[in-house]
């Protein structure tokens, strides 16, 4: 018999299990990894087949964090392979307008406690072939950075074309 006061949930069905290398998890919240810097994903928006999902880069570290461009994305399957035949884009490549995608890369150096975002945007149209699935990203905040592999689930339709956004700094 449940407790006064608990659930009366008795069974739990695990619908969907991701896994990614030790070496490559994003830290748990508050910890912060050997490289000083903590790089996260959000759980992204969609509206009318256009979607977007947010990366953030936190200097959770001592010393400054110098970056200048893109992340560097590498799109893996379900058994962490690569994905071929999705071409990825600097800036927005006419997915949508308005979405500072196109804003122009900048050198900005992070000071301890502060972040950078960047993003990815597709649109989930699904025309001729077939559409592609993309569970895992492997991300690097820049040339030489340790990877790191999130987990966005992004569904890329049969468009074949991925928009990544360069790093900004953070409005606090």
């Amino acid at each position: 018999a449940p407790a006064p006061g608990s659930s009366r949930v008795s069974r739990i069905k695990v619908a969907q299990v991701t896994r990614v290398p030790a070496a490559e998890a994003p830290p748990a919240p508050g910890v912060c990894p050997p490289s000083g810097v903590r790089l996260t994903n959000d759980d992204g928006d969609a509206a009318m087949g256009l979607r977007v999902v947010g990366l953030r880069l936190e200097n959770c570290g001592k010393r400054d964090y110098a970056l200048d461009g893109y992340p560097q994305l590498e799109l893996l399957d379900d058994d962490l392979a690569p994905v071929h035949g999705v071409r990825i884009f600097h800036g927005s490549s006419g997915i949508s307008t308005g979405s500072g995608f196109d804003d122009p890369a900048r050198p900005l150096v992070l000071k301890p406690g502060q972040s950078a975002v960047s993003g990815l945007m597709w649109r989930n149209l699904t025309e001729f072939g077939t559409a592609v699935n993309v569970p895992y990203v492997r991300v690097r905040a820049k040339e030489g950075a340790a990877p790191v592999t999130v987990t966005p689930h992004l569904d890329l339709g049969t468009t074949g074309k991925l928009a990544v956004r360069a790093w900004a700094r953070e409005a606090s």
